[in-house]
């Protein structure tokens, strides 16, 4: 199977995951996706592959994910409820850190198989994950504040609140998304990938979140549909 189309499939599976966590488990499923998602995109992100004609890092999907779970919160549950999602987000990052470096202090038994691999995997994740809390923690909270803020425009403009969700949505994760690629590929792999390929990661991966960033529009909207019913998970 080519990594095209892993790529397109784990775009409809991973937006559906969501909007399926947030049918049946409200905002308390979307919480707990974004605990997922922010340990294994950073784990994910190791991976670089060549897709659509360029060099990539896998995880960009995972973590556009939880831009789509802030803005399915910022929609239907309010500011607070997506600003306790990127709280956890960030928690889940530190606590990671901590529990998977402890791993690392063991000494194996003589037939253990696994500890060179865990060591070759997160020996770098230190730096991954700090990178990720630091631009996670920025980029989140300015993407909430971006999204209230668009939303607020829109309202007052046309005396709608319900009016160009497509707008707030797509505006607030593009800027916000701009502003993760580039700092996040810079603290993470700067001195690890030379310069040409940091500039390839950047730009292949701002344009993965262009498309993702697009196609989570309608998952916002179904979200928005289900509503009602999703809140009684929360009552």
């Amino acid at each position: 199977m080519s990594n095209e189309l892993l790529l397109i499939i784990s775009i409809i599976v991973i937006y559906s995951s969501v909007v399926l966590a947030y049918r049946f488990l409200g905002k308390s499923g979307l919480y707990c996706w974004t605990v997922l998602a922010t340990i294994t995109a950073n784990i994910e992100v190791l991976i670089v592959v060549d897709a659509f004609g360029m060099e990539q890092t896998l995880g960009n999907i995972l973590f556009a994910s939880t831009f789509l779970v802030t803005d399915i919160l910022s929609e239907t549950e309010g500011k607070k409820a997506a600003q306790k999602a990127v709280m956890i987000g960030i928690v889940s990052s530190i606590v990671f850190i901590l529990i998977s470096q402890s791993w690392m202090l063991y000494t194996p038994n003589a037939s253990d198989w696994a500890s060179p691999s865990i060591t070759a995997i997160f020996a770098n994740t230190p730096r991954l994950m700090l990178s990720s809390i630091i631009v996670y923690g920025i980029v989140q909270i300015f993407d909430v504040f971006a999204y209230h803020a668009i939303w607020r425009f829109t309202t007052k403009l046309c005396n709608n609140s319900k009016k160009y969700l497509w707008v707030r949505n797509n505006a607030a994760t593009l800027i916000s998304q701009f502003f993760n690629t580039l700092l996040y590929t810079f603290f993470a792999f700067y001195g690890v990938y030379s310069n040409q390929t940091l500039l390839n990661i950047v730009l292949s991966t701002f344009v993965i979140y262009i498309v993702t960033s697009l196609l989570d529009t309608p998952a916002v909207y179904l979200a928005r549909k289900m509503a009602p019913f999703a809140s009684k998970h929360n009552e």
